[in-house]
């Protein structure tokens, strides 16, 4: 016996699905054709303008309002510029710059960008506070370390995006940036009290509702002042009580990726994390990046099951399916702006990078860039000077399997410039920068997060706030390596 088509459809009304693939295969529309909320892209659903938006028009020929998704940040979170890199800065840098009016232009450049490739729902701006220096999945996505900043350049983000027509969704409520773990792999926790969270971590949020964000991301963090020992996805205390009530937010709650480790495995898989997420206040599940057709049809039976045995109630799925319906309506009802030309970006991070030191006798350098694993949110996109270079030697090293002195008698009478991410944290990089600076002239280039640590020894210190292709085109210009 199948299941009850109303309550198939009112199932399918919440869910945000995905598809493998640069052409959206029959079953992705179809699903759409009866009832599915709509699609996340990723990189390898983008290979360039035109198949993008050859895609989104297919999925809205299975219904003309169907939601279509895409984690679009700027700066080190790409997924339209993934072969490439951004030619946008990331929060970071635009936090460093601290004008709001620059970053509204960047996010309305952003957001027409989307909207002319039928993209109606940007998972941005990442309003996250971040005062870990060790937090290893937000970072450079965050705009600093100041919630008053911070709140400031969220709203900025917001305003801009919905100005081109783009729902935004800010991220990741009720705040990711005091982890040192990731919740693709682990369920990180925040142990500090609520009034810690109201300070420092919740101002943002407080911006983004005040300057009327469509939609908010869910954390899949555990707050014990608030969530016990689950996640925030799955508090109804998050959800309900702090996030509508307090912070009276009427728009689409959203949650992050439910085939993430800081949700799936709290839940016991994707299914049954739909159902708490949905029990808690959730209204659009994000089911992740790695969907068939038969993962939609297993969550969809979930929830129709736990309709029946009482572990939902109908009024919340029909609430959170009403809501998604609302959002959608405001991505049809609202027009597109111009596209700017992303000479912005590329001007926006040359005035986001900082020099400590000298940066004169850089004639001929041997560039050396470190590698850094990405992570599951950044994706494996290029970065580095190397594109930007003019007839410069670069060469591509792990920095704990490299030895300082062979690396000096590499460049011999030449500068080296030593560019990473992270570095501070970097397994070998603090001591190879510290061995080569030793004797040698070493200049660093951090396009990470601007920790604390200063190498001793090196001529400069040059910080870009973010690892896109503008950023490093900027580092390029200021080193006066570029082509």
């Amino acid at each position: 016996m199948g299941l009850d088509p109303g309550l198939r459809r009112l199932a399918l009304g919440t869910l945000l699905a995905a598809y493998p693939g640069p052409i959206p295969p029959d079953w992705a529309v179809d699903l759409v054709a009866e009832g599915l909320a709509g699609h996340t892209l990723f990189g390898t659903n983008v290979h360039d303008p035109g198949q993008v938006a050859a895609s989104t028009a297919a999925l809205r020929a299975g219904r003309p309002d169907v939601l279509v998704a895409i984690d679009e940040e700027g700066g080190d979170v790409t997924r339209l510029a993934h072969a490439t890199g951004s030619p946008y800065p990331g929060n970071a840098a635009l936090g460093a710059i601290d004008d709001v009016a620059l970053t509204r232009r960047v996010y309305e450049a952003i957001g027409a960008e989307l909207a002319g490739l039928g993209i109606t729902v940007d998972l941005a701006p990442t309003v996250d506070v971040n005062t870990a220096d060790e937090n290893p999945v937000i970072g450079t996505r965050s705009f600093g370390a100041d919630p008053v900043r911070v709140a400031a350049h969220s709203a900025a983000a917001v305003a801009g995006l919905q100005a081109a027509g783009v729902a935004a969704c800010a991220k990741h409520f009720p705040g990711h940036g005091a982890t040192v773990a990731d919740s693709h792999y682990e369920l990180p926790t925040v142990d500090v009290p609520l009034d810690v969270l109201r300070e420092r971590d919740l101002p943002p949020f407080a911006a983004v509702v005040a300057a009327g964000a469509q939609a908010v991301m869910t954390a899949h963090i555990r707050v014990p002042a608030l969530t016990g020992d689950g996640p925030a996805t799955f508090s109804r205390r998050v959800l309900v009580d702090l996030l509508r009530h307090e912070y009276g937010f009427t728009g689409a709650v959203i949650t992050d990726a439910l085939e993430m480790k800081g949700a799936a495995v709290a839940a016991g898989g994707v299914g049954p994390a739909a159902v708490r997420a949905l029990a808690a206040g959730a209204d659009l599940l994000c089911i992740g990046a790695q969907v068939d057709a038969e993962l939609v049809e297993r969550v969809v039976e979930e929830i129709v099951g736990a309709l029946a045995d009482g572990r939902l109630e109908r009024a919340r799925v029909e609430e959170a399916a009403g809501r998604v319906a609302a959002l959608a309506a405001w991505t049809r009802a609202t027009g597109a702006a111009p596209a700017t030309p992303t000479t912005l970006g590329y001007a926006a991070a040359r005035r986001a990078v900082r020099v400590e030191g000298e940066l004169s006798a850089l004639d001929r350098p041997l560039v050396v860039q470190l590698h850094t694993a990405s992570t599951i949110a950044e994706g494996r996109v290029p970065w580095g000077l190397g594109p930007h270079l003019d007839g410069v030697q670069e060469l591509r090293v792990v920095a704990a399997e490299t030895d300082a002195a062979a690396l000096r008698r590499l460049a011999g009478d030449r500068p080296i410039v030593l560019v990473g991410r992270h570095l501070h944290r970097l397994p070998g990089g603090p001591e190879l920068v510290t061995a080569l600076a030793a004797a040698h002239p070493v200049t660093v280039v951090e396009m990470g997060w601007p920790a604390r640590w200063r190498p001793a020894g090196v001529r400069a210190f040059v910080t870009t706030y973010g690892a896109s292709h503008a950023n490093g085109r900027a580092a390029a210009e200021v080193l006066g390596l570029a082509g």
